[in-house]
């Protein structure tokens, strides 16, 4: 559970989503959603969308990233916007660690963070 504004990194489980790809729900309101994900070398975002608004960047690592039909190899602390309804998905090309944010946060990625 939260600590009234604050969430201990302890309190922030994380939740393998599929092989190779590992996801903390961080900082929540109501508003927007902070997520973590690391995705193990040769893991494979496959090709989806949502209604979120989808900001974030690349902490380490090396992710090949498609959206919306272009194709961009992300370094260390290059970053991306993903518009709500596109088309996107994602191969990591080493060990990753990207940092996201959603909004409207993402109903199925709720925790107790918040």
């Amino acid at each position: 559970m939260a600590d009234g504004y604050f969430i201990p990194s302890g309190h922030a489980l994380q939740v393998e989503m599929s092989s190779g790809i590992h996801r903390r729900t961080l900082g929540t309101t109501d508003e927007v959603m902070l997520c973590e994900f690391f995705l193990e070398k040769d893991a494979i975002v496959p090709a989806h969308s949502h209604k979120n608004d989808q900001a974030g960047y690349l902490v380490y690592g090396s992710v090949e990233m498609t959206i919306g039909g272009q194709v961009r190899i992300l370094q260390p602390g290059e970053s991306y916007a993903i518009p709500g309804g596109i088309v996107h998905s994602a191969r990591a090309l080493a060990n990753s660690l990207a940092i996201d944010c959603f909004s409207p946060p993402r109903d199925d990625y709720r925790t107790e963070a918040r």
